[in-house]
């Protein structure tokens, strides 16, 4: 993926700090929601209730969400969502301060965060190439900077504020995150605004988000780029759930440990989203990705070998390492070569695979620490990974990208092109 060496507009900046600040707020409730959790109840599958509530969203409305998001406008969907959420923040934290949390109320309110989380990632996704006329280059490097800030911002710095802002009292970090919200409200709202790009073509909702749907099923590369964060969500999904319980009752980590732990996943995030173009370059994106994915899966089974909390950090290091990679060069691939008028329901068809098959892997890790122990999800999970890499290498290759690339170049000739065929024609899938 090269192309000239030009300027990010002044538009990305607005952007990139409005992400960053919002994604040092979501670092915040990262750590303290797992541990307000913790102080109501010690049942895995409880705790993994409220993991799962806020993917739900993807599953029950991910698609719907894509075709709306390519029929409003993007910048005005990012910030209504950012004033939504700040708002709905507001309920678990009076509940906070009453001493009335639950957790239903706290599995309720990480749904409706998660909705509101399905509309801004999917309006931002798809205004970002728009921003930076899908160069690919500038896609890279704008995806790097914008992975690096939600890394450094979301694991690295948000975790111990939350930890610590959670010892002045239950409400404050779920405040801040409010707080953060309404901060990045204010900059999307002054980005540039950007013409819709939907065809004017007479169809209903349902039918254009069966088309984008029909999309992404029917080209292996999107495929293959959309299976990676599915079962790597699954496998994640089934950590992150009883990672505090692990961390408690296996590492001996007290409170303030566990948001560390989180800054060392963190940690490199950060490193593997500013090599993942050097990587991109020299192994080629496809191999890059495949590797990438590889490193994970040992590195969680490093994870639940873990003898004390330095070799924990250190493995979390490593697949952070991995992970953050991965989220630069699979998106960045993605709005490089899928047309403008598809973007949001290409990328809500992606995040809903991902993000449906999150609970699985939520409730997967619950059940399988109440019936086996803590550890076994962990070794379940980086086995799962590794089965992954292996079947999506072919799908990602090298060869598969550098053709979509070329299709995407030659703009009319690509298939992409005819977009508005593919939304009048009828789509079973």
């Amino acid at each position: 993926m090269t192309s000239d060496i030009r300027k990010l507009p002044a538009g990305f900046g607005r952007l990139w700090t409005a992400q960053t600040i919002s994604s040092l707020g979501d670092g915040v409730s990262h750590a303290a929601l797992p541990l307000l959790a913790l102080t109501l109840t010690r049942d895995p599958m409880a705790l993994a209730v409220v993991t799962a509530a806020g993917t739900l969203p993807w599953l029950l409305f991910g698609v719907l969400g894509g075709a709306l998001v390519d029929r409003w406008d993007r910048r005005r969907t990012m910030w209504a969502a950012d004033m939504v959420r700040a708002a709905l923040l507001a309920i678990p934290a009076a509940a906070g301060l009453l001493d009335m949390l639950s957790i239903p109320l706290l599995a309720a309110v990480a749904f409706l965060l998660g909705l509101g989380g399905l509309f801004f990632d999917t309006a931002a996704t798809a205004y970002l190439p728009d921003l930076l006329s899908r160069d690919p280059a500038l896609l890279e490097r704008a995806n790097s900077r914008l992975r690096g800030a939600q890394t450094a911002m979301s694991g690295f710095a948000g975790p111990p504020a939350g930890s610590a802002l959670l010892a002045l009292g239950r409400a404050v970090p779920l405040l801040a995150d409010a707080v953060s919200f309404l901060v990045s409200a204010v900059l999307v709202r002054s980005l540039p605004a950007m013409p819709r790009p939907v065809p004017e073509v007479r169809a209903s909702l349902l039918r254009q988000a069966r088309a984008g749907a029909s999309y992404v099923f029917r080209d292996r590369l999107l495929l293959g780029l959309a299976l990676r964060p599915a079962v790597g969500n699954i496998a994640f999904l089934a950590v992150e759930t009883v990672l505090a319980l692990f961390a408690h009752e296996r590492l001996g980590i007290d409170t303030y440990g566990f948001g560390l732990l989180l800054t060392a996943e963190a940690t490199g995030g950060l490193l593997g989203a500013g090599i993942a173009s050097f990587l991109g370059r020299r192994l080629g994106t496809g191999t890059a990705m495949t590797c990438t994915a590889a490193v994970e899966g040992l590195a969680i089974l490093g994870l639940a070998a873990a003898p004390n909390p330095y070799a924990a950090g250190f493995a979390l290091a490593v697949c952070g390492a991995g992970m953050g990679a991965t989220m630069v060069l699979g998106p960045s691939l993605r709005q490089a070569i899928v047309p403008a008028h598809l973007m949001g329901r290409v990328t809500s068809t992606s995040r809903m695979l991902a993000m449906c098959a999150a609970p699985f892997g939520a409730f997967l890790g619950g059940w399988l620490a109440t019936a086996h122990g803590v550890r076994t999800p962990l070794y379940a999970a980086g086995g799962l990974l590794l089965a992954m890499t292996a079947i999506t290498a072919s799908m990602t290759s090298n060869r598969r990208v550098e053709a979509a690339l070329r299709a995407a170049a030659d703009g009319p000739d690509h298939p992409a092109s005819k977009g508005s065929a593919q939304e009048s024609a009828p789509e079973v899938l």
